[in-house]
């Protein structure tokens, strides 16, 4: 039996489809760090922590934000349950910087350690769409 060539990218948020394509490989933020998936990948499944999901469809990358989930990897697909998603051309950057400098400014004020693990979530999420709306060179 051939190996795929191609895997089908699918990611899917509380609001919906987020996307639904072919793809040449994926790279994914797990729980314990970054994985990377190519067709005929060994079937296993993760937990998602916060940053980005990249893409490649050819030489083309494209980006999308993930914020925790779960992602299934088959050796033909890969699927991604994400609890917040976003592409890059739907996130405001203005409203991205706003919150960049508004977590680290409480990052710098709180003392107690839930409040600062908080700020830290907060500022780590405007750092990745920041990351994501604003193309590579």
């Amino acid at each position: 039996m051939a190996l795929p060539t191609k895997l089908t990218l699918e990611v899917v948020t509380p609001e919906g489809l987020l996307l639904r394509d072919e793809v040449d490989e994926v790279t994914a933020p797990g729980a314990d760090g970054y994985f990377g998936v190519l067709p005929g990948h060994t079937p296993f499944f993760s937990l998602l922590g916060l940053g980005e999901i990249s893409y490649r469809q050819g030489t083309v990358v494209h980006r999308i934000t993930c914020f925790w989930g779960f992602c299934e990897v088959l050796p033909d697909r890969v699927n991604v349950l994400a609890e917040v998603g976003e592409r890059a051309e739907d996130i405001d950057v203005a409203r991205a910087e706003r919150a960049k400098a508004n977590a680290a400014d409480r990052m710098k004020t709180i003392r107690e350690e839930a409040g600062f693990a908080e700020a830290h979530t907060a500022y780590v999420r405007a750092v990745t769409r920041l990351a994501v709306a604003r193309p590579r060179s």
